[in-house]
C-alpha cells in the first residue's frame, strides 16, 4: 500500500470561493491527491502520495494562476503586530488610502449636483482615471491571468464593472456630448431615460474599486481576528530557556532543550516545555492554556504544561517533553487541523460558487442585451449590465464557514475544548447520547479515603470512677479505673497508626492511606513501622510505636458502628479496610474512587440539553450504581470490558441513537473510535486522545455541556452566514438586472455582504458558555 503524506501550502491570490475550487480542482487532477482549501487562512491541505514532491503540487496550484509555498515554520513566526500584518495586507492599505484620495471627490461631485461647476466633469475623469486604471489594478490583472487560465472569479466581475463604467464614460465625454462646459448631471438610484446626452458613471469607476479595496481591508482585520487563537497559542511558547547543570546556570534557545534536562522557572516567566517539578512549590496560572480560571498550586514531583505562567516561587523543572511533543503543541496542531476542514454545507456552497461567476456573466450580458433590445438608452443598459457584475458577492459563500470556524474553534481552545473539525462540530451538534465512562471521567481516577468510622470511645470516661475508691462504701469501685483504656483510641490515633503501617505496602489501598494519614491536621510526621509483613489477599501488619497494626479486610463480628458502616460501604460500592490494634477491632475505613466535583453538574446540563447519559464501567454493578445514583444516571452498564463498551456503542447506534463517548483510558480507545463521536479528557492516555474527535484539554467534565452549546451556536452562526451569503446574491441579482442598483451602490453591498458573513462570525469569540465563569475546587 503507497504511503500517504499530508502537507499544507500556503496559497496566494485566492479571493473568493470560486479560487478556492479551483485551486482543489487543479491539485485533485494529479493521481491519488485530494485536497482542502481554506480561504480564510489562505492554506490548502493537501493529501498525496510520499512519491509525489511538494513541488508538483506548488505548480499544479501555480498553473491554475494562484501562488503556493510551504508554510513558514512556527519557530519563525513572531507574535505581534507586524507578523500578523503582511507586506499583501500593507499593500492593500496603502492602495486604498491612495484609491480613497481620489475617489471621494469625484464621489461628491457626481452625487451632487449643487457642487457641479463648469467642467467639473473634466477634473473628475482626471481623478477617475487613475483609481480605475491603477487602483483596480490587481483586480485586472487576476481577471487577466483567469482569462489565460479559462477561469473566471470574483475578480472579473470587479474588474469588468470598473472597465465598463470608465469605458462608458470616456465615450460620454469624448462622443456622447457630456464633456460640454456647463453640464449638469443629476444622480440617480436607478437607470433614466436618455435625453439626448450620454450619462457619466464615474462614481462607479471609483466606487467600485474604493468599496471592493475598503471591505478587504475591513475584512482581513476581521479575519485575522478569527484567527486570534492561534496567534495566542503560538504567543505562549518562550525562545530561550535557562537549563541547571552541575550547579551553574546557562541560557539556551528553547529548540536545543533537551528531554530530561532541568530548567529554571523564575516568578513571572513562562514555563518553557513541560515537565516535573524538582524543587520548590508555586501557583501556576493555566489559564491561557488549558481554560483553568484559578492558578493551580505545584510542588515537588507535580507535572507543569510548558506555556503556562509561574505566579510566585522559583521552580526547578525537569523536562519530560520537548518540540511537537509537548501538550502546548499538541493543542496548537488540533486548532490547525480543525480550522482546515470543511462542513457539509460549505461544500454545498463551493459547488455552487464553481458555476456562481460564469452564471453571473452570462446574466450581465443577457441583461445588458434585454435593455437594449426593449429600446432603453444604451446607458440605463450599461448601467444595469455593471450593477449586475459588481453586486455578485461570491466572497460571502466562501467565507460563511470558514470564518465561523475558525472563531468557534478558537474560542473552544481558550475553554480548554479542542474540537477535531466540522465533522466534530456537525456530531456535538446530533448527539442524542453520550457513553460516560466512570473511572477517570465521572470519578477521579484516584483510591482515596472517604470515610472513617472509629469505635466510640465508650469506657473512657469510666476511669474517673477510680477515684471514688477512698469514699467509705465505694472503694470497691477502684478497680474500675482500669476499664479506661479499654474504649476506642480515636479517629485520628488510628489513622496515624494505619499510615504508618502501611508506609511498607505499595497497593493502591494503602497508599490512600498514608495520603489522608499525612494530610491530617496536626502534620506531625508518621512514625516508622517495624516487623512489617504484606499478608496477600489479607492485608498487612506489622508494629508502630510498640504496638501490633493490622490492616486488612473485614472479618468476624462487628461492633454495631463499623457494621453499619461496613454495609454503607458496600451498598456504595466503596472498599470497607478493618484496622486492629493490638487485637483490638479499632475502625473501619472506606476507601473508593471520589466523584468528580463537577460530574454531577455536567450530567445534569447533558440532560438538560436532550443528550441521554449512560454509564459504561469495568467496575462491579454495586459501585456502579452508586455512581450513577448520586449523578442521576439511569441505564448503567457495568463489568464492561473493552469490546463490551465497543459492543454498546454499536447496539445504540443500530436502534438510531447518535452516539458519543467520553473516556480517558486505553480501554475506552475502541470504543471512542466505533462511536459517532469520541470525546477524551486531556489528562488521559494518548490513545484515547488520539482516537477521540473532541479533546477537553482542561480535564474537567463540565466542559463536556460547554462543548455541545459552543456545537450548536458554530453551526448555526454557519447556516446563518450561508443563508446570508445565497439570499443576498439572490436578491440583489434580479434587482440590478431590473435596473434598481446604482453601480456605485451595488459595489458598496458587495464588500457589505462579506464583512456581515466575517461580522457575524466574530461572535463566537465572546461567546460565553452558562456555567462560566467557575470556581476551581480544591
Amino acid at each position: 500500500m503507497t504511503d500517504v503524506l499530508t502537507t499544507d501550502l500556503a496559497v496566494g491570490g485566492m479571493t473568493c470561493a470560486a479560487c478556492v475550487g479551483r485551486v482543489e480542482r487543479k491539485l485533485s487532477r494529479l493521481e491519488g491527491v485530494s485536497a482542502t482549501v481554506n480561504l480564510a487562512t489562505g492554506r490548502a491541505r493537501v493529501s498525496h502520495p510520499a512519491a509525489l514532491p511538494v513541488d508538483v503540487l506548488v505548480a499544479a496550484v501555480e498553473k491554475a494562476g494562484y501562488t503556493a509555498a510551504l508554510p513558514e515554520p512556527p519557530a519563525e513566526q513572531r507574535p505581534g503586530r507586524d507578523a500578523t500584518r503582511s507586506e499583501s495586507t500593507k499593500g492593500e492599505h496603502h492602495r486604498l488610502v491612495i484609491t480613497a484620495l481620489l475617489a471621494v471627490p469625484v464621489l461628491i461631485l457626481s452625487m451632487v449636483p449643487a457642487l457641479q461647476f463648469r467642467n467639473w466633469q473634466w477634473l473628475c475623469f482626471v481623478l477617475a482615471a487613475p483609481v480605475a486604471v491603477w487602483g483596480a489594478w490587481p483586480f485586472h490583472v487576476r481577471a487577466l491571468r483567469g482569462v489565460r487560465h479559462a477561469a473566471s472569479t470574483m475578480d472579473t466581475l470587479v474588474s469588468l464593472g470598473v472597465v465598463a463604467s470608465l469605458g462608458w464614460s470616456t465615450y460620454a465625454l469624448f462622443r456622447g456630448g457630456a464633456g460640454e462646459p456647463g453640464m449638469r448631471m443629476p444622480f440617480t438610484l436607478a437607470p433614466s431615460a436618455s435625453d439626448g446626452m450620454a450619462h457619466l458613471y464615474l462614481e462607479a469607476a471609483v466606487g467600485v474599486p474604493l468599496f471592493v479595496w475598503a471591505g478587504r481591508v475591513l475584512e482581513a482585520r476581521a479575519r485575522r481576528g478569527t484567527g486570534a487563537a492561534l496567534r495566542s497559542l503560538a504567543g505562549l511558547s518562550v525562545k530561550d530557556v535557562t537549563v541547571r547543570e552541575k550547579g551553574a546556570e546557562r541560557r539556551l534557545p528553547l529548540s536545543e532543550l533537551r528531554v530530561g534536562q532541568v530548567f529554571v522557572v523564575r516568578p513571572g516567566e513562562r514555563i518553557a516545555t513541560d515537565g516535573e517539578v524538582l524543587e520548590g512549590s508555586s501557583a501556576v496560572d493555566l489559564s491561557l492554556v488549558t481554560g483553568e480560571s484559578e492558578p493551580v498550586e505545584v510542588e515537588p514531583g507535580s507535572a507543569v504544561i510548558g506555556g503556562a505562567v509561574n505566579a510566585e516561587g522559583l521552580l526547578l523543572v525537569r523536562a519530560t517533553a520537548v518540540g511537537a511533543d509537548t501538550r502546548l503543541a499538541r493543542i496548537t496542531r488540533l486548532v490547525t487541523d480543525a480550522q482546515a476542514g470543511k462542513a457539509r454545507t460549505q461544500r454545498l456552497a463551493d459547488t455552487v460558487a464553481g458555476v456562481f461567476v460564469p452564471l453571473v456573466l452570462a446574466l450581465a450580458v443577457g441583461t445588458l442585451g434585454f435593455w437594449l433590445g426593449t429600446g432603453s438608452a444604451p446607458q440605463a443598459a450599461v448601467t444595469a449590465c455593471v450593477a449586475v457584475l459588481v453586486v455578485a458577492c461570491p466572497c460571502a459563500l466562501g467565507l460563511a464557514t470558514p470564518t465561523a470556524l475558525m472563531a468557534a474553534t478558537g474560542r473552544g481552545a481558550r475553554l480548554g475544548i479542542l474540537v477535531g473539525g466540522p465533522k466534530a462540530l456537525e456530531g456535538l451538534r446530533h448527539i442524542d447520547t453520550v457513553v460516560l465512562d466512570k473511572t477517570g471521567t465521572l470519578t477521579s481516577g484516584r483510591m482515596s479515603v472517604l470515610r472513617v468510622t472509629a469505635v466510640p470511645d465508650e469506657l473512657g470516661g469510666l476511669g474517673g470512677l477510680g477515684g471514688l475508691g477512698g469514699l467509705g462504701g465505694l472503694g470497691g469501685l477502684g478497680g474500675l479505673g482500669g476499664l479506661g483504656g479499654l474504649g476506642g483510641l480515636g479517629e485520628d490515633a488510628v489513622l496515624r497508626l494505619a499510615g504508618a503501617l502501611e508506609q511498607g505496602s505499595e497497593h493502591p489501598l494503602g497508599r490512600a492511606i498514608v495520603a489522608h494519614a499525612r494530610s491530617a491536621p496536626t502534620g506531625e510526621p508518621l512514625p516508622g513501622v517495624a516487623e512489617f509483613r504484606a499478608l496477600p489477599g489479607r492485608g498487612a501488619r506489622g508494629v508502630v510505636d510498640g504496638r501490633l497494626v493490622e490492616v486488612g479486610a473485614p472479618e468476624g463480628e462487628l461492633p454495631a458502628a463499623l457494621a453499619d458502616a461496613l454495609t454503607s460501604a458496600e451498598a456504595e460500592g466503596q472498599t470497607p479496610v478493618l484496622v486492629r490494634v493490638d487485637g483490638e477491632t479499632q475502625a473501619l475505613i472506606a476507601i473508593g474512587d471520589a466523584v468528580r466535583p463537577g460530574s454531577y453538574r455536567a450530567v445534569d446540563a447533558l440532560r438538560r440539553l436532550g443528550v441521554r447519559p449512560v454509564l459504561a464501567t469495568g467496575d462491579t454493578k454495586a459501585t456502579g450504581l452508586a455512581v450513577a445514583a448520586s449523578l442521576g444516571i439511569e441505564e448503567v452498564h457495568a463489568r464492561c470490558a473493552p469490546e463490551d463498551k465497543a459492543a454498546l456503542v454499536h447496539a445504540l447506534r443500530e436502534q438510531g441513537h447518535r452516539v458519543a463517548v467520553v473516556g480517558d483510558g486505553v480501554n475506552d480507545a475502541g470504543a471512542l473510535a466505533a462511536a459517532d463521536l469520541g470525546i477524551a479528557l486531556g489528562g488521559g492516555t494518548d490513545v484515547a486522545i488520539g482516537a477521540a474527535d473532541v479533546t477537553l484539554v482542561r480535564d474537567d467534565i463540565e466542559a463536556l455541556a460547554d462543548a455541545v452549546r459552543l456545537a450548536r451556536r458554530a453551526l448555526g452562526t454557519i447556516r446563518a452566514n450561508l443563508a446570508w451569503a445565497f439570499g443576498y446574491n439572490v436578491v440583489t441579482v434580479p434587482l440590478a438586472m431590473l435596473g434598481l442598483l446604482n453601480p456605485m451602490l451595488a459595489a458598496a453591498a458587495m464588500s457589505a455582504s462579506s464583512l456581515l458573513v466575517v461580522g457575524n462570525s466574530l461572535r463566537l469569540r465572546a461567546w460565553q458558555p452558562p456555567s462560566a465563569p467557575r470556581r476551581r475546587t480544591r
